[in-house]
């Protein structure tokens, strides 16, 4: 299972994702958590923030996301991941993928702020601190239309919106096992 996440920066995707990775690592399920951050400072190194090096970044990460899920590895990509054409690529290229929109009020972002990056954006033009390519403020971000799951962390908490999220991937899970058929010895096979 490949839980694609969207949300702009500050809407608590990488909070959020950790803390259902340890709820479920301890009922014994592996995850991984596929960090945008994490993934820019290593395997996507050197992609810049266009809008061909932003959809590279997701496909690198949707890769490793599909690699892991081969294994029974729950991947979870936390990661902005603002353009709609990419998100479909990806739920297109592989199987059992799932976007999760984390959406977050831009006032209630800007004063978040764990990053800066709001208050970097609103600096005036010409600034040396000025950001210019800060998504859902100067750059785009597609609003999902359909995503699989919708949380608000604006408006609950962080535990409210890890259980809803839990809920979601435990229910996808109990539908998965169904679908595995056992192995049955006919009774006419011998043991050898």
């Amino acid at each position: 299972m490949i839980i694609q996440f969207c949300g702009l920066s500050g809407a608590g995707k990488t909070t959020l994702a950790t803390l259902v990775k340890e709820n479920l690592e301890r009922r014994c399920q592996a995850v991984e958590v596929i960090d945008g951050d994490e993934y820019r400072k290593t395997l996507c190194r050197g992609l810049g923030f266009s809008l061909e090096d932003r959809k590279e970044n997701m496909r690198r990460m949707a890769f490793v996301a599909a690699q892991l899920a081969k294994h029974g590895v729950i991947s979870i990509i936390s990661s902005i991941n603002p353009y709609r054409e990419i998100r479909k690529e990806i739920k297109d290229m592989y199987t059992d993928v799932k976007l999760v929109y984390i959406d977050c009020a831009l006032p209630v972002l800007e004063q978040r702020d764990t990053k800066e990056l709001y208050r970097k954006a609103s600096l005036p033009q010409g600034h040396p601190d000025k950001l210019y390519n800060l998504t859902g403020v100067s750059d785009r971000f597609d609003i999902p239309v359909k995503p699989d799951l919708y949380i608000n962390t604006a408006n609950q908490s962080i535990e409210a919106c890890g259980l809803k999220l839990l809920r979601f991937i435990e229910g996808h899970l109990t539908v998965a096992k169904t679908e595995i058929h056992p192995f049955v010895l006919r009774p006419t096979a011998k043991v050898v």
